[in-house]
């Protein structure tokens, strides 16, 4: 419960940032429809920035630097093949039994032939991965994303998908279920380095492009969530996917 209360601090503290000091939007910037919230979510953004440059990606650095490519990469697999087990769930939630069961041989494969997940077999053997969370089946279900929203932290939402984190988090067996606190809290501080460990370069060619870079990542998360909810129905590729669930 340590690590729940620690983020709980931190959470309050990036909420607090945002409502102290809300920042104002850079002249010659369009407002968006999807973002009346803006000053405040450009606050919580800047206390991110601020964090991930001064804590996560030193972090990883040493991470990088301390474990070879292909131990991280095995890292990566078994969270990976974990978390096939909840995109399962979702995709039977949503009404998309072949996709489940897909995932279901995804886990069975990996989980078998993969060293427990560590290598990833089923890709290459013709089973795509899938990435499915509670936001996306609320909004397979008709529920309206709501506003954009950044929160401290977890970066980059709407009001559905907070709500549907929230959910994502509290039904994850190793997240809040493990009976074991201090094994508990080591993998979910693993699982952290791992999500940021999977955008460590492009964090670093963004901070190079002469972008706003909030809006370029709001615009890119509010396209590949609509994306991933239509399935792709409207022919339009995804923005790159500047952020991951953490916990993924």
């Amino acid at each position: 419960m340590q690590w729940l209360v620690k983020l709980k601090r931190l959470l309050l503290l990036g909420l607090l940032a945002g409502m102290v000091g809300c920042a104002s939007i850079p002249a010659g910037v369009e407002p968006s429809p999807h973002d009346p919230w803006e000053p405040f979510n450009r606050s919580v953004f800047e206390f991110n920035e601020g964090l991930d440059a001064y804590l996560l990606k030193p972090v990883v650095a040493g991470y990088r630097f301390v474990l070879p490519e292909f131990v991280r990469d095995g890292i990566y697999n078994f969270f990976s093949n974990y978390s096939d087990i909840y995109t399962a769930l979702q995709n039977l939630l949503q009404n998309k039994p072949d996709y489940a069961f897909n995932d279901l041989m995804r886990v069975v494969v990996n989980t078998t032939f993969g060293l427990g997940g560590l290598i990833d077999m089923a890709t290459p053997g013709g089973l795509p991965k899938h990435r499915e969370d509670w936001g996306q089946t609320f909004g397979v279900w008709g529920i309206p994303s709501g506003p954009y929203v950044v929160l401290p932290f977890f970066g980059p939402n709407s009001v559905r998908d907070a709500f549907g984190m929230v959910v994502d988090l509290e039904s994850d067996y190793l997240f809040r279920l493990l009976p074991d606190v201090a094994l508990r809290n080591s993998i979910t501080g693993l699982r952290v380095v791992n999500a940021r460990n999977t955008y460590y370069e492009a964090g670093d060619l963004l901070d190079g492009a002469a972008i706003d870079k909030y809006s370029f990542m709001r615009d890119a998360y509010i396209q590949r969530r609509e994306y991933q909810i239509n399935e792709g129905r409207d022919d339009k590729e995804p923005l790159m996917p500047v952020y991951e669930n953490p916990y993924e």
